[in-house]
């Protein structure tokens, strides 16, 4: 298990090598405790392991409801699993709409498989195969962080909000 006392996001250049998908959350929720402005994540479905338990939904919600022009976005490929059987991090979206967005990845991109997150355009955690845990983690490396950007927003901008995913008022 990786020691994540001393890391700072924006400071260690040092990347960390993720074998597991503890190791995953771990740095994952250090670095979205220690996030201040931005939060990107791509992702085939928001693996349940990593996204959908409770101290990452209270941090993410922490975020999103304690910083003013916090913004969060997320891309998935496989939507409609997370809205059949509910996933928390899709339910706040839906509560917090203003901070969290959700857009399914366009069909062009949905062969890519990869996932990753970026915090506040310096941390990122990065796996070349979205369905395995092994990866590289940094606390701070802008350029890997700004060709993760720059990929995430250019399928950002042609994909859309799946309807599904908005709140019923009844």
């Amino acid at each position: 298990m990786l020691s994540l006392e001393e890391y700072r996001l924006g400071v260690q250049t040092s990347p960390l090598q993720l074998e597991s998908s503890q190791d995953n959350y771990n740095v994952a929720l250090t670095m979205l405790t220690q996030c201040k402005r931005d939060i990107c994540i791509y992702s085939r479905r928001l693996d349940g392991r990593l996204y959908d338990c409770s101290e990452f939904g209270q941090a993410l919600q922490h975020l999103a409801s304690q910083q003013p022009r916090v913004r969060i976005r997320i891309l998935l490929t496989e939507i409609e699993p997370l809205i059949k059987y509910g996933h928390r991090i899709i339910e706040l979206a839906r509560r917090l709409s203003s901070a969290i967005a959700i857009r399914r990845v366009h069909e062009d991109y949905r062969s890519h498989n990869e996932a990753f997150m970026v915090f506040d355009e310096h941390g990122v955690i990065r796996r070349q195969l979205a369905d395995r845990y092994e990866g590289i983690a940094s606390f701070n490396d802008a350029n890997q962080a700004r060709h993760l950007l720059n990929f995430f927003n250019e399928v950002w901008e042609v994909s859309e909000a799946d309807p599904n995913l908005r709140r019923l008022h009844i």
